[in-house]
């Protein structure tokens, strides 16, 4: 306990940080138009592929011991690949409403 106490006194302008980040992405979400949701979910895309490639760089250069690493890094890994195929999916369907139809 002593550890984790230590640990955000230490970083505590790392963690204001990322609350802030997180309340202001909340908010850029909330605000974006429907229109522009297929380019941002391309961007999505990109982005999550990033996570998998470095959570597979993580798990390769972690020790084979540190399980807890392992098994974010394979969490990271499996969550980064349904959020591209999930991505690419509804992307697909939105893409499919604009053809023509003969």
């Amino acid at each position: 306990m002593n550890d984790i106490i230590a640990f955000i006194s230490n970083n505590l302008e790392v963690i204001y940080i990322l609350i802030l980040s997180i309340f202001v992405g909340v908010e850029v979400i909330k605000n974006i138009p429907a229109v522009l949701h297929t380019p941002l979910m391309s961007g999505a895309n990109a982005l999550s592929g990033v996570v998998v490639v470095g959570a597979i760089l993580v798990m390769l250069h972690s020790d084979p011991e540190n399980y807890i690493a392992l098994s974010l890094g394979f969490i990271a890994v499996v969550l980064g690949i349904l959020n591209v195929v999930g991505g690419f999916a509804v992307t697909g369907r939105m893409l499919q409403m604009f053809k023509k139809k003969n």
